[in-house]
């Protein structure tokens, strides 16, 4: 289970970072147009979906690797036996706020398909594609919550680099004076 866990976490950062090398492309590809005198038509509405797709296939991703902004100040100060409390209650709400969020979005998409909605772009594209791949996003955060969850239900420690210990090993491995 660990290893398909993980290997969704590295797909999903996988993914996103190939859109956003897309949306590099597609800037390149309407700035040589310009220069060249030629339209790239649609290549903003791609560039658009393709940041959105990015942005939340990497929520996972980026809870994993302990780089989501997260205020501390509550664990750090905690005594260690209310650690746990406070990590476990700040994962679950998380994960109840995310699973709140992904219903309406499903249901989003779901109207999206139902309704066949297009987008208003020089692209006509079907909403749902883009719109999926966000609730995609939202739900392998859900797993990602949940997963760290039980990983600190069960262990007592999160599987994400803590903020303060990271900076106290690179404050350590500097050599004193040198930057």
């Amino acid at each position: 289970m660990r290893a398909t866990l993980d290997a969704v976490y590295r797909i999903c950062g996988a993914v996103a970072a190939l859109l956003t090398a897309a949306i590099a492309g597609l800037v390149v590809a309407q700035v040589a147009g310009r220069i060249a005198g030629v339209l790239v038509p649609g290549a903003d509405d791609l560039a658009g979906y393709s940041l959105m797709a990015s942005s939340f296939l990497a929520l996972a991703p980026t809870l994993r690797a302990g780089a989501h902004i997260r205020v501390t100040l509550l664990v750090r100060h905690a005594p260690p036996a209310r650690r746990r409390a406070v990590e476990l209650w700040s994962l679950g709400f998380s994960a109840l706020v995310m699973a709140y969020l992904v219903w309406h979005v499903v249901e989003m998409v779901w109207d999206a398909f139902r309704f066949g909605e297009k987008s208003i772009g020089q692209l006509a594209v079907p909403l749902w594609i883009p719109q999926s791949f966000m609730a995609l996003g939202i739900a392998v955060l859900i797993v990602a919550l949940v997963d760290e969850f039980i990983r600190v239900l069960v262990h007592g420690v999160p599987s994400y680099p803590d903020d303060l210990e990271a900076q106290e090993v690179e404050a350590a491995a500097t050599p004193a004076g040198g930057r």
